[in-house]
C-alpha cells in the first residue's frame, strides 16, 4: 500500500512532537521524526515527505519571541525556506501548530513570497499563559484540514497567541482571500483581532492554529468526558473512541491520498471520529 509520509519536526524545546506523531499514525500516515538540526543541513531532502508538521513547545527557549529563533534559522542559515515553497508548489501540505504557527507566520509561507509581513502572533491581551479549552468556528472554505467541521473544541496552552494585523486593510485582504481558517467563538481566550485561531495560506494547503488538536484525539481527552459519557448513555448512544481532534489529520490524510494516489476519500470513516 502506498504511503503518506509525515515529517514532525522534533528537538531545540519543541515539546509536542509525539503526540503529533501519533496523530498522523491513527489517521492512516508514517510519521518520522526529525531533528531540527538535520532539518537545517542544506543537502536534507523533502522528497519522500508529503506533509510537513511543525508542532508545539518553546523552540530555541522562546527568546526574542515565541518561534523568531527557529524561523531566522529556517530562513538565514539553510535553504529550507525556499525548499518548503517547492513543498507546497508540489500540492503538499505543511501544518503548524501553536509554537508553529508562530514559525510559519514569521516564515511568510501564508503569503507570496517576499510580500511585507502585515501580522504577527505577540502576548496575549491580559499578559497570562492561557490554558483551557475553547470551541473554535470554521471560516474557510479552501483549507483542506477543515473540510467537512464546523465547529470544534480543543485546548489551548500558550503565551503569546494574540494574532494582530498591522494595518485594517491587511486584515481585510486576509479576509477576502478566504484565508482565516478558524476563528474563537464565542470567547476569544487572547484577544486576537476579529477572534482569529488559525489561518491557511491561498492554496488552503498551509495551515496554522494556536489550539492543539493532537492534544484531542480521543474521548476521553477531553475535561468533561464523564459527564458526555452519562449523556451517551441516556441518549441510548454508542461511546466514541475519538476526539474531535482527529478530524483535521484525517482531512489531511486524505487529501495527500486523492492527490498523490488516486484514492478515494471515504466520507463516512472521516465521520467516526465524532
Amino acid at each position: 500500500m502506498s504511503s503518506i509520509n509525515i515529517l514532525v519536526v522534533s528537538g531545540l524545546g519543541i515539546n509536542c512532537e509525539q503526540e503529533m506523531a501519533m496523530a498522523f499514525q491513527l489517521a492512516g500516515g508514517v510519521a518520522h521524526l526529525v531533528h531540527v538540526n538535520e532539518l537545517l543541513k542544506n543537502d536534507f531532502s523533502l522528497e519522500k515527505y508529503h506533509l510537513i508538521a511543525f508542532p508545539g513547545g518553546f523552540s530555541f527557549g522562546d527568546e526574542l519571541g515565541a518561534g523568531k529563533v527557529f524561523a531566522n534559522r529556517l530562513l538565514y542559515t539553510s535553504h529550507l525556506s525556499a525548499k518548503l515553497r517547492e513543498f507546497v508548489k508540489n500540492k503538499k501540505c505543511i501544518l503548524g501548530i501553536c509554537n508553529g504557527f508562530q514559525v510559519l507566520l514569521k516564515l511568510g509561507l501564508f503569503f507570496q513570497e517576499k510580500e511585507p509581513s502585515e501580522f504577527s502572533l505577540t502576548y496575549n491581551e491580559k499578559k497570562m499563559f492561557v490554558n483551557r479549552w475553547v470551541t473554535h468556528t470554521v471560516t474557510s472554505k479552501k483549507c483542506i484540514f477543515l473540510k467537512g467541521i464546523s465547529t470544534i473544541e480543543l485546548p489551548i496552552r500558550h503565551g503569546e497567541g494574540k494574532f494582530v494585523a498591522s494595518t485594517l486593510q491587511a486584515l481585510q485582504k486576509l479576509k477576502k482571500k478566504d484565508q482565516v481558517a478558524l476563528q474563537y467563538d464565542p470567547t476569544n481566550p487572547n484577544g486576537s483581532v476579529d477572534n482569529i485561531a488559525g489561518i491557511c495560506d491561498e492554496t488552503g494547503r498551509v495551515f496554522a492554529m494556536m489550539a492543539h488538536p493532537e492534544a484531542a484525539l480521543f474521548f476521553t481527552n477531553h475535561p468533561h468526558w464523564t459527564k458526555r459519557k452519562e449523556q451517551y448513555s441516556r441518549a441510548n448512544k454508542k461511546l466514541p473512541q475519538y476526539g474531535e481532534g482527529l478530524k483535521i489529520f484525517q482531512n489531511a490524510i486524505s487529501y495527500l491520498k486523492e492527490v498523490f494516489y488516486g484514492q478515494a476519500i471515504d466520507q463516512h470513516s472521516l465521520s467516526q471520529c465524532h
